[in-house]
């Protein structure tokens, strides 16, 4: 048993302005992005990172104090990727042919980016109870997606909820 208090986790240490910066922080998100889904988390570190996105190691602890804030922004943005797929997918009321396509094929593409990217964040990665909550407040909206977007098209209202469980 670890006798150490848990620091709570700091997100970032800097939040980039310009654009110039707000380049720089997606460059490492993306290059993080794909160093952990290529080598999982065991191989996943800063310096990996940095020399993938092609800045310094010091540009990089310059918005993320550790590989762990860097992780969950990674989370975050991948989780959000997904949420806007499903809620693209069902505006505007079309058929639901459509909507399945355009589901299926907006999945397909926002896990193609990175293919095992998904699997490694939610078997691999550590997490603590920030991330933890995240990951909860992730499947919660993805729920309500799934059900909003499965009551467009089903009119039985006690299927829907296990039909988009099923999604």
């Amino acid at each position: 048993m670890s006798t150490r208090i848990a620091k709570p986790r700091m997100r970032m240490r800097k939040v980039p302005r310009q654009a110039r910066s707000r380049a720089t922080v997606e460059a490492i998100i993306e290059a993080g992005a794909h160093v952990l889904s290529e080598l999982g988390w065991a191989g996943f570190t800063t310096n990996k990172v940095a020399e993938a996105a092609g800045v310094s190691i010091g540009s990089l602890y310059q918005y993320f104090p550790d590989k762990l804030s860097l992780l969950e922004a990674i989370r975050r943005r991948h989780f959000d990727q997904v949420l806007s797929v499903i809620a693209e997918s069902a505006e505007g009321g079309k058929p639901l042919r459509r909507f399945a396509q355009e589901l299926v094929r907006g999945m397909i593409e926002a896990h193609s980016i990175h293919p095992t990217l998904h699997q490694v964040l939610l078997d691999e990665a550590p997490g603590d109870r920030g991330s933890r909550a995240a990951h909860a407040s992730f499947q919660a909206r993805y729920l309500e997606h799934y059900t909003a977007a499965v009551a467009q098209y089903r009119r039985r209202r006690k299927d829907v909820e296990t039909i988009a469980r099923v999604l």
